[in-house]
């Protein structure tokens, strides 16, 4: 999931850790009416020279300007190259990045699968000329035309990289590496007490991947298109869940903590929070199941009425590049978008580690894709339960 270098420091971790795509707010596709996404023209161009300044918002670790750590800095050297001064915000959540994006105080934005949608159908960003951006040329295909970056056709953004939401084991409590998440959602698993799912609207969706498997008859085929059956089903599974969980984790320094003492024995979380509970010894491991897992990929996505937009696409370029991308992903913990970049990585296995170029992998992973009312899946005959609608029943299920 979203991955971090065991080298980055605390305070940023801890600001990760509370990070992920919370969800909140919505415009009106994903808020559940049926909508077209609003007209507009990708920029023409041609990108000429910068206009002196770009205001980025960010997740933390994406846009890192040295500061923070002296061996992390792509923004000086695009600074530089452009004459275009960066403004670096981050935020911790996707209902946050939705929020502050919508001020329009910021010209670009790394958005994740679950907000990426809102900002669309929200009239908040423009289409993006991929011609206008050289490297995207080297992107991973997997990643191109995708439903969280594309919308009928209309590329909105440049993709940035991707990760797999795996299941967390602790290496004592489990001497044979689980297979599959039937642990932490069995009513009688021997995880009882000590499960540690997602705090989140989008986790709903992880209950509907293992319903895909076991309960085929559901006709489940895409985790973020639920008709109204399918979405009970899911809520049904989180109920039963709900007696096995120790915690609903927001912070990869806590769940790391507790998966390596053992108060803990499986949760669903990230790479990273293995690679910071094992930096001293490893006791967690790392899988994903055999019936899959949501993902992630994160999108740079442009303003719609941006007065920088030369600054911006110089941008969208430069995090793509094979070098700035490949810097991004180790630094971060997450496999790069650029095909070009796991032969620049300082950890000449850290590709490997993070499947980057193993088609295979990923063919069971369902990256995060905001819930809309037109089924994601294709269907015509059938209404699919809104992004809204998830945050109303996850806020009443933890409630309860």
């Amino acid at each position: 999931m979203r991955c971090l270098s065991t080298a980055r420091s605390v305070a940023l971790v801890g600001a990760l850790g509370l990070a992920l795509a919370a969800c909140g707010g919505g415009a009106a596709a994903p808020g559940g009416a049926a909508a077209a996404p609003p007209k507009a023209a990708a920029y023409a161009g041609p990108v000429g020279a910068g206009e002196g300044k770009l205001s980025v918002l960010a997740w933390p670790g994406y846009a890192e300007d040295g500061v923070a750590n002296p061996g992390a800095d792509w923004v000086t050297p695009f600074e530089k190259a452009t004459g275009c001064q960066v403004d670096v915000k981050t935020f911790a959540t996707s209902a946050e990045a939705v929020q502050l994006f919508s001020t329009g105080e910021y010209d670009v934005v790394s958005a994740s699968g679950d907000a990426s949608l809102r900002l669309v159908y929200g009239d908040r960003v423009q289409p993006v000329n991929t011609a206008l951006v050289p490297n995207y040329a080297d992107v991973i295909p997997d990643l191109k035309d995708k439903p969280w970056n594309t919308v009928a056709g209309t590329n909105y953004g440049i993709p940035h990289g991707r990760g797999a939401n795996l299941l967390l084991y602790n290496l004592a409590a489990n001497p044979t590496p689980p297979t599959s998440w039937s642990g932490m959602w069995d009513a009688n698993s021997p995880a009882k007490g000590k499960v540690s799912p997602y705090d989140d609207a989008i986790y709903i969706a992880d209950a509907a991947v293992y319903l895909m498997s076991k309960q085929p008859d559901l006709g489940i085929k895409n985790p973020y298109a639920l008709d109204q059956k399918q979405f009970d089903a899911a809520i049904t599974l989180l109920k039963q869940q709900k007696p096995l969980v120790a915690e609903y984790w927001g912070d990869v320094v806590k769940q790391g903590q507790g998966l390596a003492s053992g108060a803990i024995t499986e949760g669903q979380g990230w790479q990273l929070t293995a690679n910071l509970a094992n930096t001293d010894a490893v006791k967690v491991g790392t899988t994903k199941p055999a019936e899959g897992a949501t993902g992630w990929s994160d999108t740079w996505m442009v303003k719609k009425d941006t007065k920088n937009i030369n600054c911006a696409y110089l941008w969208l370029n430069h995090v793509v590049s094979p070098e700035v991308n490949a810097q991004i992903a180790e630094f971060f913990g997450e496999a790069p978008a650029n095909l070009k970049s796991c032969a620049l990585t300082k950890n000449k296995d850290h590709c490997t580690q993070y499947h980057a170029q193993e088609t295979g992998f990923w063919d069971n992973v369902y990256y995060w894709t905001t819930p809309v009312a037109n089924c994601l899946d294709g269907r015509t005959d059938a209404k699919c339960v809104a992004y809204d609608d998830w945050v109303k029943a996850w806020s009443q299920l933890r409630s309860a």
